[in-house]
């Protein structure tokens, strides 16, 4: 299939961007892309292709611009229940350390995932899971974290994989038993790194290789730890990651969210592929972080959901040389957004991207947060056909509107899905 008359296609082509490149966006007017197989095979100019391929089919872009699907490199995609009455609490003062001390926050969710069958997960994450691809979102990360317990941490794995395996969309996992600690530790959290690093961690290894072997599928999920005051500490999160490590998982790290604890400068010396939301994160560990392949990603949607000042100081991370990505941290208690294009919108108001620069954090930087630039986040040939054609001619409306949903078209693997 021909793709044609885009008024601006993004192509991003040339690799995750750092620090000041943030924002090359390959921009080729009257652009077209010819698919076949699922696959790029060649990118261009509308009035050059159009003669040299006269035989194939045809989708007319209409003078609108065409991009890479966005990756959303951070969710917690799956979970049981809500969290609207937390929600007023925020409202009334309360903060997000201080429900979390009275057994609410990530505990609540955890409880009523625990108490949910598989496929009550699962039809409640479908309608999320396809609220994002709407919006343009062909690639996620989703992590598990709300069992707190072997056993539904692997169910959890267990839905992710079977969605993954239904859904249009291509889901990237991450077994994160290490999101809080559960209640039944809650004066004992060295004891429960314990049973993560000894019996968790281990577990997953070994379901995922049988579930997995049938399938074809080669390497493990990704290992992700909240180093947070609350959570897990230096210590603590020094010794899951290494655990992960030593048993061939990649490592993800939630860091500096509230507190400058030292994850960002843990994930830049384990060579985690991405440590997340980095708020608090101070200049010292920004200049390592900058100096390092792991991939800075900010979640802007989280501090807006907390209706915090405090954003990620997105242009000290460019100003080091960092890579920097974004992603919508979809979450119960702080972040109930589906949407990449929102995120969009906030990382240019409070995070001072640019579009061009946030477009960029939301592609190819964010498929290298999740390990597969290689294979998405820009239209290049060999890559996954994924893309957005939008309703706008102008890739600049993506940050300057929000609240609505500006893709007409998501293809998805050369498959063409009318928004």
């Amino acid at each position: 299939m021909l793709i044609h008359s885009a008024s601006q296609l993004l192509t991003l082509a040339g690799g995750p961007q750092r620090g000041s490149e943030l924002g090359r966006l390959g921009l080729i007017e009257n652009g077209a892309v010819l698919i076949q197989d699922g696959k790029i095979v060649a990118v261009g100019e509308s009035s050059d292709f159009k003669a040299r391929y006269p035989d194939e089919e045809t989708l007319d872009a209409a003078g609108r611009v065409v991009l890479p699907g966005f990756v959303d490199p951070h969710t917690h995609l799956l979970w049981a229940g809500d969290r609207a009455a937390e929600f007023e609490m925020r409202l009334q003062g309360k903060s997000y350390l201080e429900i979390l001390a009275a057994g609410g926050g990530i505990l609540s969710t955890v409880l009523a995932t625990r108490a949910a069958p598989l496929n009550t997960l699962m039809d409640e994450t479908r309608p999320r899971l396809q609220t994002m691809f709407e919006h343009g979102t062909t690639t996620a990360e989703a992590k598990t974290g709300y069992g707190l317990e072997t056993e539904t941490e692997l169910r959890m794995l267990q839905a992710l994989i079977t969605l993954d395996a239904e859904h249009i969309m291509d889901l990237v996992l991450t077994f994160m038993g290490a999101h809080a600690i559960p209640p039944e530790y809650s004066d004992n959290s060295d004891s429960y790194t314990s049973k993560v690093c000894a019996e968790m961690l281990p577990a997953v290894k070994e379901w995922w290789q049988k579930q997995t072997s049938e399938r074809g599928d080669v390497g493990l999920p990704f290992v992700d730890v909240f180093c947070e005051t609350g959570a897990f500490d230096l210590a603590q999160s020094r010794r899951i990651l290494e655990t992960a490590a030593s048993l061939g998982f990649p490592l993800k790290i939630h860091a500096d969210e509230f507190d400058n604890l030292g994850g960002a400068v843990l994930a830049a010396e384990l060579g985690a592929v991405s440590v997340d939301h980095l708020v608090a994160t101070s200049a010292g560990d920004i200049a390592i972080l900058g100096k390092s392949p792991t991939v800075a990603v900010a979640l802007p949607c989280t501090p807006f959901g907390l209706a915090e000042k405090e954003y990620t100081p997105a242009r000290d991370i460019l100003e080091a040389g960092g890579l920097l990505a974004i992603a919508t941290d979809l979450n119960p208690g702080t972040a109930w957004c589906e949407s990449m294009q929102f995120a969009i919108a906030l990382a240019c108001r409070y995070m001072r991207l640019t579009p061009a620069e946030a477009i960029a954090a939301a592609t190819i930087n964010s498929a290298a947060a999740i390990s597969r630039a290689h294979l998405v986040g820009s239209l290049e040939v060999g890559k996954q056909a994924d893309m957005i054609i939008l309703k706008v001619d102008d890739y600049r409306h993506l940050g300057y509107r929000f609240g609505s949903n500006l893709v007409e078209r998501v293809i998805k693997k050369g498959v063409v899905y009318q928004v």
